[in-house]
Parts: structure tokens; sequence; C-alpha cells
């Protein structure tokens, strides 16, 4: 597998149906970590994701803790928009955990502190917005890593 797509506490449905469509689509795993901001019941998770959902390698965590204890010797790189470093500067590897936030507030602030030297950012060439899209922003880092590792 390239790589393991994590989402701390992701909050929005349609992001996240689409980004396992894109776990899918690059042979990567998906990791959730709860809560969730809906069910993963919910239909419109599954439009999003179309009829892959069930192809998904997915793995779903209780809460940050639980995540951890059972990935503690994983490489794992952190996306926020407070990163220092662009994220064409990260030394992709296979099997790398790449760690997203929440739509609303991006990753705790105990996580970038604690991370400093591997939490990344991608560049955004305008003072009129905060931040991207979480599906796009994952899209934008997986398929740079995946050009890096052909």
């Amino acid at each position: 597998m390239p790589f393991n797509i994590v989402l701390i506490e992701p909050e929005i449905h349609t992001n996240t149906g689409n980004i396992g469509r894109l776990s899918l689509a690059s042979a990567s795993n998906l990791h959730l970590v709860k809560p969730f901001g809906f069910k993963l019941t919910d239909s419109r998770l599954k439009r999003a994701g179309l009829d892959y959902w069930q192809h998904i390698n997915l793995f779903i965590y209780d809460d940050i803790t639980d995540f951890y204890t059972k990935n503690k010797d994983a490489n794992l790189v952190y996306f926020s928009s407070h990163g220092e470093k662009p994220h064409w500067d990260i030394d992709f590897k296979d099997n790398q955990f790449l760690v997203f936030g929440k739509e609303s507030k991006g990753l705790p602030s105990e996580i970038t502190e604690a991370n400093k030297d591997t939490t990344y950012q991608i560049p955004l060439y305008s003072d009129h917005i905060r931040s991207l899209n979480l599906a796009n922003a994952v899209s934008i880092v997986v398929y740079e890593g995946l050009k890096s590792l052909r």
C-alpha cells in the first residue's frame, strides 16, 4: 500500500466519501478517528464514495489515543495551515501515514506543536482563504506522494 490516509474527527460526510474513493484509487488505506460529524451509514457518505465503499481498506478508531496506540511505530506526517514547510518537501515513503484534521479546525494544536518537524502545509497564494477543502488537500498530497514514489 502506498499510503495510509488518516482523518482525525472528520465532520463532513461527502468529504470523507470522496477521500474514501481516493484511497481506493491510490491503493491507500483509510483511517478514520472518532468522533465523526456523521454516521458511517449515512447515504450521502456512500453516494460520495459511489459503489466503491465496500472495497476500501478502512480502519476505525475510538479516539486519537486509540489511533496512536495501534500505530505506535508508524511513520507519521501531519498537515496543517500552520505547518512551516511545504508539502513537496516531504520525504515520501511507502506505507507512510498522512494525517489530516477536521474541516472546521484542522488538527489540534497539541498535535502540531508536538510534531513541528513533521507538520507540513499546502501553500496558499491568496490572502482571501484560510484553507483548502479537506478532500482537495488530501488529493494534492496523495498524488504528490505517488509521483515521488514512482
